[in-house]
């Protein structure tokens, strides 16, 4: 029983209970396109329904994740499948399992909302938004803003943190960002703006049909 209701798997050659990264980073991205595709459907059709169901398994997910194991979460194990041979990227779990008590909070609280009140409000608003930032950071750069606040609340040093981002250290050269680079970066940001402001019209006609394959069906 003891090693059903669990946090974390104990592996050789590491101290404490650890995760792998990857499958979790996997698993961010897909509640984050399902949240986000959701998102979609209340803002230009004003349908609420996915977000519910979206809602109502994220925080399935997360109870099962926080309460249970990490191991029975169906989006963890999804991600399992779809790294499944990726080598293993090993993360303390402690600091996880803060950050997804986070989760599940926000969720809970969505939950509440919209899903039994069947209402949304600018909290809600800014509880998804704060939702798909988790999401898009974990799932993207491999950053989990929910352990950064981990030290905050517990006195102890997380360790095996993603990237080894935990222990202070001089970056390698690899690592570093020269002037020029920086340069590169403003003057495309630059080019991008010149680019709106000066080809804005052009850019938005609106394209034709190049093989007339929609036109012809519309025409039915």
């Amino acid at each position: 029983m003891s090693k059903l209701i669990q946090f974390g798997e104990n592996v050789e050659g590491y101290n404490i209970p650890v995760l792998n990264e990857r499958e979790i980073r996997a698993a961010a991205g897909i509640l984050f396109l399902a949240t986000f595709i959701s998102l979609m459907f209340i803002l230009f059709k004003n349908n609420f329904l996915p977000i519910k169901y979206v809602l109502t398994a994220f925080l399935a997910d997360f109870i099962i994740r926080v309460f249970i194991n990490p191991k029975f979460s169906p989006t963890l194990i999804i991600g399992r499948l779809i790294v499944g041979n990726q080598t293993p990227e090993y993360v303390g779990a402690q600091q996880k399992k803060f950050a997804w008590i986070i989760g599940v909070i926000l969720s809970s609280t969505m939950f509440i909302f919209m899903v039994v009140i069947n209402s949304y409000s600018p909290i809600t608003g800014i509880i998804c938004f704060i939702c798909l930032m988790f999401l898009f950071f974990e799932s993207a750069f491999g950053i989990c803003l929910g352990c950064i606040f981990y030290p905050l609340f517990h006195k102890e040093k997380p360790q095996r943190c993603p990237g080894e981002v935990c222990d202070a250290g001089s970056k390698q050269i690899i690592q570093k960002t020269s002037g020029i680079q920086l340069l590169i970066v403003l003057v495309f940001a630059t080019f991008i703006f010149l680019a709106a402001w000066f080809f804005n019209d052009q850019f938005s006609k609106q394209p034709y049909d190049l093989f007339g394959s929609f036109t012809s069906s519309k025409s039915k």
